[in-house]
C-alpha cells in the first residue's frame, strides 16, 4: 500500500498530559479499535524543547494560554522515546512535529518513520531548512497559509527531492461545520497533482460525516486529535474516534473503485437489457435483406439474445440470415453483423491528409458524408467524400475524390450546380463529353443533364448551387438508387486536420 494511502494519524498532542503512563493508555486503548478497519494507522507525538522553545522572561507565565499548558504537560526526551517505543510496541507507524531545530533532532536520534509540518511551521524557513536535511517523508499542514505560501513550500522541498503530502487544515478549535472547506481539498489536488493530499480535522470530536466528504474529494491520509478522559472541544476519545473510522469505512465502501471504469456487472445488464427497446421486424423480412431503419421498430420488451436498439450504429450493418415474419423479434443469432468503423476511419485519415496538405481551412461541425453507392469496401474505386458548408437557398459543398476514385453517372432535376476545382485534377464526363478542369477553372452542370467524375491523382474542389435536396440524385445504375446503404453521415471535426490517425 502506498505510504500515505489510508493513513489514518491519531494526533495526542498534549493529551498525554505530561504523564508518560497516560499516553501509553492511550496507545493502547487506540490499538483496541483498530484491528476491524483495513487502514495504515499512525500516532503522532510532539517535540518542542522548551529550554529554548519559550522566552526566558516568560517561561513561568500563568497567563499565556499555550505557555502554561506546554509547561504543565511537559516530557523529557527519555520519557518521549518511551512513548515512541510504545507506538511501535503497539504496530502504529510512528509520526513527530518538531517546533524547534533541536526537535528535528531528537526526531531523527528515536527512529520515527514521518515527520510532520504544524501549519504554524510551513513558513518556518529555519525550520524547514533543518527539516529537510532528514530523510523522512513529510506531512505538512496548510491552515492559515495562502496559495503562494503553500506553493514556496512544494517548490522548495521538490528542489529538495523530498516526498510530501499536504493536508487540508482549518486553524479554528474547534471548527464549526460552516468553516470546514471541504472542497478545498479538491482545489489542492488540482494545484499540486503530483502531491497526495490530505485532511487534518478540527472538527467536533462527534462529527462523523465531514471524513465522508473528505474522502469522496479525494483526500488520502487524515488526522485527528485523540485522547483518554476529560479532553478539549476538537479531540475525540476511542468511542469517538472508533465511530470516526466507522464512517470513514462506510464512505469508502460507498465510494468503491476510483482509478479506473469499474466492470461492469450482470446484474446491471439483466437490469437495465429489460429497460431497453429492441428491435422488431415491421413486415416480412426476407434472408437476405439489409435491416434498415425502414423495416424494423424499436419496442419493449426485449427477449434474451435479441437486438437492441443500443446495438445499433452508423457503424454496423446487419444482413438477415432467416426469414423473419411481422412483429417477430430480431434476434442477434438471426444476423450477419460487419463493423465498418476501421474502414471508415482508414478513409478519415486519407481525406485528413489530402485536405492538410491543400492548406484549406474546413468549418468545424460541417456535415460529412462517405459516398460508397457500391458498398465501403468498393469506396476507393467509386465514392466521395462529400461536406456540406452550407444548404440554403444556395448551397456549398467541398467534395473529395482519393486517387484513383470516381464518382458513377447521375442527374439532378431540381439542382443546378458549378464546380471549381480547387486542387488537383477532375475528369468530368458531361453528357457523354469528358473534359479535364484544374484549380480555378469551372464548370456548370445544368438540371437533368447526367453527369460523372473521376480523378487519377485526387481532388478537392467545390460544388456551388442551389439548394440541395436528398431525393434529388438520379443513377444511370438503377441499383444505387435502391441501395439505402451508400451513405455513411459524419460530422466534421477540424481537429481530424491536426490528427496522427
Amino acid at each position: 500500500m502506498d505510504m500515505y494511502n489510508k493513513l489514518f494519524v491519531f494526533e495526542m498532542a498534549n493529551n498525554h498530559q505530561g504523564s508518560v503512563e497516560h499516553g501509553k493508555t492511550i496507545i493502547r486503548e487506540l490499538k483496541a479499535l483498530t484491528a476491524e478497519f483495513d487502514f495504515q494507522f499512525a500516532v503522532k507525538l510532539q517535540y518542542r524543547n522548551l529550554e529554548t522553545f519559550i522566552h526566558p522572561d516568560y517561561k513561568n507565565r500563568q497567563d499565556i494560554k499555550y505557555v502554561k499548558r506546554f509547561n504543565e504537560t511537559e516530557l523529557k526526551s527519555d520519557q518521549l522515546l518511551e512513548l515512541k517505543q510504545a507506538i511501535d510496541e503497539n504496530g502504529f507507524i510512528s509520526i513527530c512535529t518538531p517546533f524547534d531545530e533541536e526537535s528535528v533532532s531528537w526526531i531523527e536520534q528515536h527512529g520515527f518513520k514521518f515527520l510532520k509540518i504544524a501549519s504554524c511551521s510551513l513558513t518556518d524557513w529555519p525550520l524547514l531548512e533543518r527539516i529537510a536535511e532528514t530523510s523522512l517523508p513529510l506531512i505538512a499542514s496548510t491552515a492559515g497559509a495562502k496559495l503562494e505560501e503553500i506553493q514556496n513550500a512544494v517548490v522548495f522541498f521538490k528542489h529538495r527531492h523530498k516526498t510530501l503530502a499536504l493536508m487540508h487544515c482549518v486553524g479554528e478549535y474547534p471548527t464549526p461545520e460552516d468553516k470546514l472547506q471541504l472542497g478545498q481539498i479538491g482545489f489542492l489536488k488540482r494545484m499540486f497533482p503530483e502531491v497526495p493530499i490530505g485532511y487534518s480535522t478540527h472538527e467536533a470530536p462527534d462529527e462523523t460525516e465531514a471524513v465522508k466528504m473528505a474522502i469522496s474529494m479525494g483526500a488520502q491520509l487524515f488526522e485527528k486529535h485523540v485522547g483518554v478522559g476529560e479532553l478539549n472541544g476538537y479531540s475525540a476519545n476511542p468511542q469517538q474516534v472508533k465511530a470516526w473510522l466507522q464512517s470513514a469505512q462506510q464512505a469508502y465502501r460507498m465510494l468503491g473503485q476510483t482509478d479506473e471504469r469499474v466492470e461492469v456487472t450482470a446484474e446491471e445488464i439483466k437490469t437495465l437489457n429489460s429497460l431497453r427497446r429492441a428491435v422488431f421486424a415491421s413486415g416480412t423480412l426476407n434472408a437476405g435483406d439489409n435491416l434498415s431503419p425502414d423495416k424494423y421498430f424499436l419496442a419493449i420488451p426485449s427477449q434474451s439474445g435479441q437486438l437492441l436498439a443500443n446495438d445499433l450504429s452508423k457503424y454496423k450493418q446487419y444482413r438477415l440470415n432467416k426469414t423473419l415474419e411481422a412483429h417477430a423479434p430480431v434476434m442477434i443469432d438471426d444476423l450477419q453483423i460487419s463493423d465498418i468503423r476501421p474502414q471508415v476511419f482508414n478513409i478519415l485519415r486519407r481525406v485528413s491528409a489530402i485536405l492538410r496538405e491543400s492548406k484549406l481551412a474546413v468549418p468545424d461541425g460541417a456535415k460529412c458524408e462517405l459516398s460508397h453507392h457500391y458498398g465501403i469496401d468498393a469506396f476507393e474505386q467509386s465514392g466521395a467524400t462529400i461536406i456540406s458548408v452550407i444548404n440554403r437557398e444556395y448551397c456549398k459543398k467541398l467534395l473529395i475524390l482519393l486517387p484513383g476514385q470516381s464518382h458513377p453517372i447521375h442527374r439532378h432535376q431540381r439542382k443546378e450546380e458549378t464546380f471549381n476545382v480547387l486542387d488537383g485534377e477532375l475528369l468530368l464526363t458531361l453528357d457523354g463529353i469528358e473534359t479535364t478542369i484544374g484549380p480555378g477553372q469551372m464548370v456548370t452542370v445544368e438540371r437533368g443533364v447526367e453527369h460523372a467524375f473521376s480523378s487519377q491523382g485526387g481532388v478537392i474542389f467545390e460544388e456551388l448551387s442551389t439548394t440541395h435536396f436528398n431525393d434529388d440524385s438520379f443513377y444511370a445504375d438503377s441499383s444505387i438508387n435502391s441501395n439505402l446503404h451508400r451513405k455513411t453521415h459524419l460530422i466534421f471535426r477540424s481537429d481530424w486536420l491536426k490528427q496522427d490517425w
